[in-house]
């Protein structure tokens, strides 16, 4: 996004910004708080901050690493919060995608596809949120490294230890199955 540098009109850049990377921002924030409610309020929240320091975007990683770093930081604070601390409310596993299933087929991939999605939201937060930003985000090791202010090694290493226990659950999942 060439167009973070002053002068340009902040309310479109906001716009382009909110339709190329909404989805992202919420699904993110959702992913680590697992609330709806929290993701629609730290998607407005990111957005805000977003707006008010366009230009000092320093260009330094991708808008969309900038966009998810924010996110990371506003949803980190919510889940430190007090109320949250006292009060958790669980809502079932949503996903804003508008597609509807129409053939069986598609509803058996969403059903296996909801079951892999709720074995990553039981991971601790740091393997979930590693494994969410190289699969789901597509940023690189090295990006990721930057947005969780941890080495590229650990990086690696968070994203091996989720898919092993990724892996065990499926496992354990087919055992019971067959039976």
């Amino acid at each position: 996004m060439e167009f973070l540098a002053g002068g340009y009109d902040r309310n479109a850049v906001l716009k382009e910004l909110m339709q190329s990377y909404g989805e992202d921002v919420w699904n993110f924030a959702y992913f680590l708080t697992r609330q709806s409610h929290a993701a629609d309020d730290i998607s407005q929240d990111v957005f805000l901050s977003a707006y008010d320091k366009l230009y000092s975007f320093r260009g330094e990683c991708s808008v969309k690493s900038w966009l998810l770093t924010i996110t990371r930081n506003k949803s980190l604070h919510y889940l430190k919060s007090a109320f949250i601390r006292k009060v958790t409310l669980r809502d079932t596993l949503t996903f804003r995608k508008d597609a509807s299933p129409s053939a069986e087929q598609v509803v058996l991939d969403r059903l296996e596809s909801n079951r892999l999605w709720s074995y990553v939201m039981e991971l601790p937060r740091k393997y979930r949120e590693a494994i969410i930003l190289d699969y789901h985000y597509g940023l690189t090791m090295r990006e990721i490294a930057l947005l969780l202010d941890i080495s590229e090694g650990t990086v690696k290493s968070r994203v091996f230890r989720a898919k092993q226990k990724i892996s065990e659950r499926l496992a354990t999942a087919a055992e019971r199955e067959e039976e």
